[in-house]
């Protein structure tokens, strides 16, 4: 890791970012060690120290259905709302199998922390297994877009639809429009959207699967037959980017962050959302060291100049983490005011289940 980050030094755009990145860090709650000595001859190993924010501490915003494993409520996709001054938020709803990603709700509130529901669908509407994440955004020309992943009932792999809107309330998946299917993009599933605009440029940052190399007779016959690959141990589960000028038709662009050879997150290493701190972006992603933490993924953290290249800022541990049970705090969700940024994330509870959580930090 030192190596490499060496070797970027050569590179004066890599300087550039990495000084920008101390100083964009520490500006806005993140804290940091040295990134470099004044000559920029040496890189600190040590990147990050103490979180942003402690997530024990946090505001509980939604409760699971049950107080047990296998029970969750998060996977939040949060949208602040200016012309109305509302949040909106959409969010998922589990249950144990069979039943799974059962329920995907959008909320809206005054306040950010007590919300009710104005919108709903299931997963029989979608005639899928499950579903996942999705994504929640406002458009600049004032409309509502929901990006969904779940479960396509064609072949029992991950997919992404989008539903436009002139309000959150008003969505209908009758109207659903395909974005991208494992097929698109040559892999086994793809899922767990998180859109923005950046330069009037649409983005999507995305959960997939790669299709692992000369699979066996038994491991392809095995990878659909749950509906869902990310929990069968033959792939892993990376991140892809995909981009569009109208938000409707994206173009993929291929793996921009994968696993780690050896480490916390071996296993799964999803991008799943950003702060733009210009010039830099800071990417909270999911980790896990096997299938056996899949659904337990921890929140490790990412920096990228270009949107194409990430590097770990969190190489050795998880940045953000549950104290209770398998310390799973995942799909973290900033959301950006005037005077604070807040953050929505799902929380492992004492008793196994997952509920929605919310802390913040000052800008």
């Amino acid at each position: 890791m030192r190596q490499m980050w060496i070797s970027l030094l050569k590179n004066s755009r890599y300087r550039i970012a990495v000084y920008c990145l101390n100083r964009n860090l520490m500006a806005h709650g993140f804290h940091t060690t040295e990134l470099m000595t004044p000559n920029h001859s040496h890189i600190d190993r040590q990147y990050l120290t103490d979180p942003l924010f402690d997530p024990e501490k946090g505001t509980t915003i939604l409760e699971p259905k049950a107080f047990e494993k296998g029970y969750w409520v998060g996977a939040p996709s949060v949208a602040y709302d200016k012309t109305a001054d509302k949040f909106f938020m959409c969010y998922r709803i589990r249950e144990p199998r069979p039943v799974r990603g059962g329920r995907c709700h959008i909320a809206e509130s005054n306040d950010g922390l007590k919300f009710t529901t104005i919108w709903e669908t299931t997963k029989e509407d979608l005639n899928s297994q499950s579903i996942e994440k999705s994504s929640l955004i406002k458009t600049p020309a004032g409309g509502w877009r929901l990006y969904i992943s779940y479960v396509d009932p064609t072949d029992n792999r991950w997919r992404v639809d989008l539903m436009e809107a002139d309000h959150p309330a008003n969505f209908k998946i009758s109207e659903r429009q395909k974005i991208l299917t494992a097929s698109d993009i040559q892999a086994e599933g793809v899922k767990d959207p998180y859109a923005f605009i950046v330069d009037g440029k649409w983005y999507l940052l995305l959960s997939y699967a790669p299709s692992p190399d000369k699979p066996s007779t038994e491991e392809t016959g095995a990878m659909h037959t749950t509906a869902d690959i990310y929990n069968t141990g033959i792939t892993k589960s990376s991140s892809g980017l995909a981009v569009s000028d109208d938000g409707i038709h994206f173009k993929w662009l291929g793996d921009v962050f994968s696993p780690q050879d050896a480490g916390w997150d071996q296993y799964a290493s999803r991008l799943g959302s950003l702060i733009h701190r210009s010039p830099l972006f800071i990417g909270f992603y999911d980790g896990s060291s096997d299938v056996s933490e899949n659904y337990e993924e921890r929140t490790g953290l990412a920096v990228s100049s270009d949107l194409r290249k990430w590097f770990r800022l969190s190489p050795e541990k998880p940045y953000l983490e549950s104290l209770h049970q398998t310390k799973s705090l995942r799909y973290l969700d900033p959301v950006d005011l005037e005077t604070e940024t807040r953050f929505y994330y799902e929380y492992s509870r004492p008793d196994g289940s997952h509920e929605l959580r919310m802390n913040s930090i000052s800008r």
